[in-house]
């Protein structure tokens, strides 16, 4: 038996070690945007629904997609900045999930565990004063470390964006911006 063609997918995590194998990566492969996202440290894997996420942590994201769809909404993307979210972090995954054109909301669902809630709280703030005005809804939940200051800093803003503290109160945002 000889195998003549092969698909192959490398944990991203692991290819620092493989050099001979991270040189026969084809970006032309692989859908642009997850390209994009990939070289500002994002986890990104584009889905076809109208609701652009942004969490932290695979499992935070797999609940996140789940009451998405619970609410009324489909997940248009199945992210995770992971535990270093900045303001960097945050207006990349913007810019990308903006891109979408399906995107009718925008859910950033972060547990701060190990980042900080205000941190990421003025992230966001940053992140939409640099792009300028976005014109779908936002939504904030933000939970964990400096949760109650993150809520403070977002409503003192003044930018369009709501705030959550509870997942069912964030559902209940997006179920009324996509179904607007």
């Amino acid at each position: 038996m000889i195998a003549v063609d092969c698909k192959m997918n490398l944990d991203d995590n692991s290819l620092m070690r493989h050099p001979d194998l991270e040189a026969m990566r084809d970006i032309n492969e692989e859908d642009p945007t997850e390209v994009e996202a990939s070289k500002f440290n994002l986890n990104y894997v584009k889905l076809d629904g109208n609701v652009g996420c942004m969490v932290n942590g695979a499992g935070l994201a797999m609940a996140t997609m789940d009451m998405i769809k619970l609410s009324g909404g489909e997940p248009a993307n199945f992210p995770d900045v992971g535990g270093t979210a900045n303001a960097q972090t945050v207006e990349a995954g913007f810019r990308i999930i903006l891109k979408d054109p399906k995107v009718k909301a925008i859910l950033i669902n972060i547990f701060g565990g190990i980042v900080r809630c205000d941190r990421v709280a003025q992230g966001v703030i940053d992140a939409y004063q640099s792009i300028g005005n976005i014109e779908v809804p936002i939504i904030v939940r933000l939970q964990g470390t400096n949760a109650a200051e993150a809520k403070a800093l977002i409503e003192q803003s003044g930018l369009k964006v709501q705030s959550a503290i509870l997942l069912s109160e964030a559902a209940a945002l997006v179920n009324k911006a996509v179904s607007a």
